[in-house]
């Protein structure tokens, strides 16, 4: 048999027997779709067939279903399984005509016609049934056919399912309400709605006990408000309120009168239904809708105290941002800057936020919502006798009573509006259309004097400051947040002589004992960012004055955090660290600080730490620190692995740590360093990596395989990597690409290599197949210039490579590949549907999925088995 045939049949072989048979004992490769991860499921292309009215099969299966649904003495079956079923019918009716599919099964009026009595249905039942009508009643002859014998009235109208018992259970109403968004989709859909009353309940419904029934009724208004006004938007003008459909009347009614309500509920209800009204809804008709409520809801801003302040604050951003209302002048912004005068600081902050991130908002008004904003450190620098050290808005930002009384009310509420206060701010920082002027110096001082006050170091100077000091006294979730901010301001410009303020409040939380972690790895973060935004001193590569002073302090407090009890604190310190040494270890004083520490001691020894992150993030520290050739040795009887070498210890990690964060760690590391050339690496490459992957591949973490894999491609890229062209050059034609060198060859076809990409190819987690077949693909494309098209003959080499893919498809993982020739392992790799496995690795764990008919089939099995004992339908 010749090498030709031979491959042919090889490629046969693997069309066929991939994925491998569906037995239960054997390791199952993704490529198996049929059984993955150990769960059976039935193979099915249903979804991917042109979808019918109705299977056959599905049609007979279907009576008996809508028997057992309709039977309250059979077990019904799971929540899930009518979900599925739900989605299914959605999908028939979605392509074909509803009503063609309730003639040829009848079955389904039928069973929508025993609903309408009710003590011979579950509520379980009832709901899933009023939705499937609302799924068939939304194509308007379909609708047309259900009304013929007053269907549709008894179950959405005001005689029909309100008067239940069944109504009182809270799934019941949802999907009353569902069904009918489903249903109103056409005009005949509004008829049937101004007459049956439904409108009326779903006013009702509005003030449900279920916060989701509650929601889905004030959707459901604007969802009919809008097909109401659908057909009567006109070019030039809109139509008056008097003159709208009967339904948007009906509705627009019911918002006024709540509106007028003197119960916060009802104001809150019509308040939701015009916000979600204006986000949603962009017709001109909006307009005259704002222009005819807009009075009554400036008249909310008379009542003490104003009710629902949050859903009005929702409501006039969702009318500012509507494109309407971007050149109209309709009073919008009056009524924003009455809102912002009258609303208490905490239920202001997210108005003035909101109105400076609009563009086309009055001057007056940013300067108005920026000054709300600054209020409560106004406040706090007032109370520390703290005047602005630079003019800025802060300056006459002094704060109303209200805030004050705000700050201290109580701890509670004083750190809530500091909180929001930061957060708005940091949102606010980086926007291209922020405050001009932005007052940087007044905000650093601020959020200064706050950590102060938080960690009992500020200097009150009036009774206000003292009661604050009380109130913030180690309040974590103040602090976070103004480090945070601080962290934020880093990246402004900011006077010089604020800095050493700065960097003292921060080592001052870095130091204290009573730091949380969490706030520790705050302060890290905002230290880090202040240390890589400090200019450095004209004419020189190295840092100001400042900086050398403040890392003489740091790293005795790193040491000290780097030996802390608690993990995550450790985890913190390195974290810092490998982030510092990475942006500053070229920099003289940063290694002049750095060798006079016992900080990269400390971090190796970190690698034996008892918890798996803080190896993993020693690891990366020791890896960082090697790069920049700052990795002192340890040498020592205590440590005489230490002196086999930093690689020798990753290598021990990898192939002995008991976690996979170090495992991962290492392999990450090693793949960088061959990126970079380092020169751990660079004395043998090719040992390098083959002793990794020789690790690797033994590994049960999958994303250490995935890793490994990477690896493995970036050796590859280095050996086969075209060099690149200089785009100055002028183009000549191509010429013919030389073979291959036969070392490279050889390296390319090295067992280690070639073994671990095929093995990978079978492995049971989808991303390591997925990744392994796109290195296969990128070898076989740089390979294939050079392949030719000779014949490869029969080949002993060959034969062992059929059969070791046949066993590993098989699951047998033993079968070694052996030591192939370069051409046997080119014609294997030119034999492989490569492109086809990678399209199939690419679609999602669930497209496989059971056929209709299966789902039925498992619906109808709960009939036969107990309760308990529900179907799986997946």
């Amino acid at each position: 048999m010749d090498g030709q045939t031979r491959l042919g049949m090889l490629h046969r072989l693997l069309v066929l027997f991939w994925p491998p048979p569906q037995t239960e004992s054997v390791i199952l490769s993704p490529l198996s779709f049929s059984i993955y991860r150990g769960h059976k499921i039935q193979h099915s292309d249903w979804h991917k067939e042109p979808l019918r009215i109705m299977d056959p099969e599905c049609s007979r299966l279907l009576p008996a279903l809508c028997a057992v649904l309709a039977d309250p003495r059979q077990p019904v079956a799971d929540d899930t399984c009518l979900e599925k079923l739900l989605d299914w019918f959605k999908k028939v009716t979605e392509a074909e005509s509803s009503l063609l599919l309730l003639q040829e099964n009848p079955c389904l009026v039928e069973l929508l016609s025993h609903v309408l009595r009710p003590q011979d249905v579950s509520p379980r039942v009832l709901s899933f049934s009023l939705r499937l009508a609302g799924t068939f009643a939304a194509q308007e002859d379909c609708f047309q056919y259900l009304q013929q014998g007053d269907l549709l009235l008894g179950l959405f109208g005001e005689a029909g399912t309100l008067g239940w018992a069944a109504w009182n259970v809270p799934t019941v109403r949802s999907g009353w309400i569902q069904g009918l968004s489903s249903l109103a989709q056409h005009p005949s859909a509004l008829h049937f709605l101004a007459d049956s009353g439904a409108v009326d309940t779903v006013f009702s419904l509005q003030g449900d006990p279920s916060l989701f029934v509650a929601s889905a009724a004030s959707q459901l208004l604007v969802h009919i408000l809008a097909l109401s006004m659908h057909g009567e938007a006109v070019e030039h003008h809109s139509p008056q309120g008097s003159a709208w459909p009967t339904c948007a009347q009906k509705i627009v009614g019911h918002v006024e009168e709540s509106l007028r309500s003197t119960a916060a509920p009802q104001v809150t209800q019509a308040l939701n239904v015009l916000t979600t009204t204006f986000g949603r809804c962009h017709s001109p008709w909006t307009e005259v809708l704002w222009e005819q409520l807009s009075p009554l809801v400036a008249c909310l801003l008379e009542r003490d105290p104003i009710p629902a302040g949050h859903s009005l604050v929702d409501l006039l951003l969702s009318v500012a941002r509507s494109p309407v209302f971007s050149s109209a002048d309709c009073g919008l912004w009056e009524t924003v800057a009455q809102t912002l005068s009258r609303l208490s600081p905490t239920q202001a902050g997210p108005l003035a936020l909101g109105t400076l991130k609009l563009q086309h908002c009055p001057q007056a008004l940013r300067t108005q919502a920026f000054g709300i904003l600054l209020q409560p450190l106004a406040c706090v620098l007032k109370a520390t006798t703290q005047a602005p050290t630079s003019p800025g808005l802060l300056d006459g930002t002094l704060g109303g009573s209200m805030t004050v009384d705000a700050l201290l009310s109580s701890k509670s509420a004083c750190a809530g509006l500091l909180c929001q206060t930061l957060a708005q701010l940091e949102e606010l920082h980086p926007l291209p259309h922020r405050p001009s002027p932005w007052p940087q110096a007044s905000l650093l001082e601020a959020v200064v004097t706050i950590l102060q006050l938080c960690d009992g170091s500020a200097a009150p100077g009036s009774s206000v400051g003292g009661r604050l000091c009380g109130t913030l006294a180690g309040c974590v979730r103040v602090q976070r947040a103004a480090l945070d901010f601080l962290g934020t301001l880093s990246q402004g410009t900011s006077p010089q002589e604020l800095v050493p303020q700065v960097f003292a409040v921060l080592l001052e939380y870095l130091e204290s004992p009573d730091s949380s972690p969490t706030v520790l790895k705050k302060a890290f973060q905002a230290t880090l960012g202040w240390l890589l935004s400090s200019p450095k001193t004209p004419g020189c590569s190295d840092f100001g004055p400042h900086i050398p002073l403040f890392l003489g302090e740091l790293f005795p407090v790193l040491q000290k955090r780097l030996c802390s009890p608690c993990w995550e604190v450790r985890d913190s310190a390195l974290e810092f660290f490998t982030n510092l040494s990475r942006h500053w270890g070229g920099q003289a004083d940063f290694r002049q600080a750095l060798f006079s520490s016992e900080a990269p001691t400390l971090t190796q020894q970190l690698l034996r730490d008892p918890e798996s992150y803080v190896r993993a993030s020693a690891v990366t520290a020791m890896a960082q620190l090697s790069s920049q050739g700052l990795h002192a040795t340890l040498a020592s009887p205590e440590h005489p692995e230490a002196e086999q070498g930093l690689l020798r210890e990753f290598l021990n990690i990898l192939s002995a740590d008991s976690e996979g964060f170090p495992r991962r760690a290492v392999v990450q590391v090693f793949t960088q360093w061959l990126r970079d050339g380092h020169a751990e690496v660079a004395r043998d490459t090719e040992q390098f990596v083959a002793t990794v992957l020789q690790v690797v591949s033994q590994d049960l973490d999958w994303e250490v395989r995935v890793q490994g894999l990477e690896l493995a491609q970036v050796f590859l890229t280095q050996k086969l990597g075209q060099p690149g062209h200089c785009p100055y050059t002028v183009a000549l034609p191509e010429a013919p690409l030389p073979r291959l060198r036969p070392e490279v060859l050889r390296t390319l076809c090295q067992p280690w290599l070639l073994e671990f990409a095929f093995r990978a190819l079978f492995d049971c987690d989808r991303p390591v197949a997925q990744k392994a077949c796109n290195l296969l693909l990128f070898l076989r494309d740089k390979t294939a210039p050079y392949a030719g098209t000779q014949e490869t003959g029969d080949s002993p080499h060959l034969d062992s490579m059929e059969a070791a893919l046949q066993r590993w498809q098989a699951g047998e993982q033993g079968q070694p590949l052996g030591d192939p020739e370069p051409e046997a392992m080119l014609a294997v790799l030119r034999s492989l549907d490569l492109e086809g496995l990678q399209g199939r690795l690419a679609e999602s764990s669930d497209h496989v999925e059971k056929s209709p008919q299966s789902l039925l089939q498992d619906m109808l099995a709960t009939v036969d088995i107990l309760e308990e004992n529900e179907a799986d339908c997946y």
